[in-house]
């Protein structure tokens, strides 16, 4: 089966004529029985509501609601505030900018938002954290930061609909021209898909001001790092209404195409966490599971794919630190639920000393139960793990609790703990020019600080595994 998520930004709070394309897009689908995602900016809802349009939001709300940040362009946008901010720092300030906007979206609307995408490129892995606490379990957009093999993924502990490639593909050109080309682009991919067992996800997307403009409103009035004040906002060009007609073709007819294939099936954000349920978490892992988590653990440290499930590092890191504390402790659980995913640490490593070290089973215990408690506290995979003054790093010592795992019930004398890394980390990008190629942003922006906390979240990575299909 070939799930098709369509979604669209809807943000343009300046153009007027964009309310009214909002509506005409959510009409035009709900007539072909399709439900999309329309991820509403905070300030694109509040202006809806000024503007008395109850007739726009009543559309939209026959659709799945998203959010989509909650002024967008306006500086500084999520990617600038938090390049300079530690892990901490940044998931509270993305809480007080954004959570506003999430409010306001869910309070016009009528509908908690089942998702969030960033404004342009302007990406940040402390937002995952703040979603989380607010209820979001989905990531909706696009961005070249983090993605596994163009396939959904689980990271920061929200599935992950980001970084695919063939979604881009069925954009239209300049002029709108391009339709029989979409439809023999979603034909191929629709071919490969349904050949494979496992099916495929095709995630595409538009603006509805896009229908509308021949230029984009943040683009004449934020680029390059331009912020003025509300009162010299200016209107973006308008396309002809014969150039408008053809915007709108050009949607109708590509969804029509799409409906008209078996095995292709429009799907929501909500829909495809459902589709793709994380059947690792609420789990109870016995000591046979823990035992082959454990054999699978080594210092190439990242996720590990069990039948039927997938586990993050974080999560191995959990579990196992549990059953071994439970040792320690003398009351060896009889399973162990996995419940929520741990966040990676809040800093890397920056231990010295020695590349192997040696532990007595007394400082190793202890350890182990220092860390219980910090995962218990924090949520989180503690940056340094300390063997009395000796510190190690959160890789090296989840391969010496595998260790300690397979050992069984009897304790070693002593813990040999050797190198190890986060391979995990590979698929996240190093910071680059390319990722921030969003015209808003000031140029030569960077943000080097932001990519290397990215990096340690792939402790939460894993792939995202559909439920079988009929």
């Amino acid at each position: 089966r070939v799930y098709v998520v369509l979604w669209f930004d809807t943000e343009d709070y300046i153009l007027p004529p964009s309310d009214d394309a909002a509506k005409r897009v959510a009409e035009l689908l709900t007539q072909q029985g399709v439900r999309a995602t329309f991820k509403v900016v905070g300030e694109k809802a509040r202006t809806l509501e000024r503007r008395g349009r109850q007739d726009v939001i009543a559309a939209l709300g026959r659709h799945e609601i998203g959010y989509h940040s909650n002024t967008h362009s306006q500086h500084p946008t999520p990617a600038e505030y938090e390049a300079p901010l530690d892990w901490a720092t940044g998931v509270g300030e993305f809480d007080r900018r954004e959570r506003p906007g999430f409010d306001d979206v869910r309070r016009i609307l009528g509908q908690s938002p089942s998702c969030y995408g960033q404004p342009g490129s302007s990406w940040a892995p402390q937002s995952y954290a703040a979603l989380k606490k607010w209820g979001v379990k989905v990531y909706l957009d696009e961005g070249r930061q983090v993605g596994l093999d163009d396939k959904p993924f689980w990271y920061g502990g929200l599935l992950n609909i980001f970084n695919t490639s063939e979604g881009s593909e069925l954009h239209p050109n300049e002029d709108w021209s391009n339709i029989a080309q979409a439809r023999g682009r979603f034909q191929e991919f629709h071919r490969r898909m349904t050949s494979r067992p496992e099916g495929g996800v095709v995630s595409f997307y538009f603006h509805p001001c896009e229908f509308i403009h021949r230029e984009f409103w943040d683009g004449v009035n934020f680029a390059r790092g331009a912020n003025p004040p509300r009162e010299e906002w200016k209107r973006p060009a308008m396309k002809t209404p014969e150039e408008r007609e053809r915007a709108f073709k050009y949607l109708e007819e590509l969804v029509a195409y799409i409906k008209s294939l078996p095995r292709a099936q429009f799907v929501t954000a909500s829909q495809a966490l459902q589709i793709f349920k994380d059947n690792a978490q609420g789990r109870n892992y016995g000591l046979e599971d823990l035992l082959r988590i454990a054999r699978r653990v080594d210092p190439e440290v990242s996720f590990q794919i069990h039948d039927g499930f997938a586990l993050a590092a974080s999560e191995v890191f959990s579990l196992l630190n549990r059953h071994v504390a439970g040792m320690v402790r003398k009351a060896p659980l009889p399973a162990i639920p996995l419940d929520g995913t741990p966040c990676g640490p809040a800093s890397p490593f920056e231990g010295g000393g020695a590349l192997t070290v040696d532990a007595s089973w007394s400082q190793f215990s202890r350890a182990v139960v220092d860390v219980a408690d910090y995962l218990e506290r924090h949520g989180q995979i503690p940056s340094a793990v300390w063997l009395g003054s000796t510190p190690v790093s959160p890789e090296s010592y989840l391969v010496a609790l595998a260790q300690v795992t397979l050992a069984g019930a009897q304790p070693p004398a002593s813990v040999h703990i050797v190198p190890a890394h986060l391979a995990a980390g590979k698929y996240v990008a190093d910071d680059a020019p390319e990722l921030w190629d969003w015209p808003i942003f000031p140029p030569d922006f960077r943000a080097p600080k932001l990519m290397g906390l990215a990096r340690l979240q792939a402790w939460t990575l894993k792939p995202a595994q559909a439920s079988p299909s009929p």
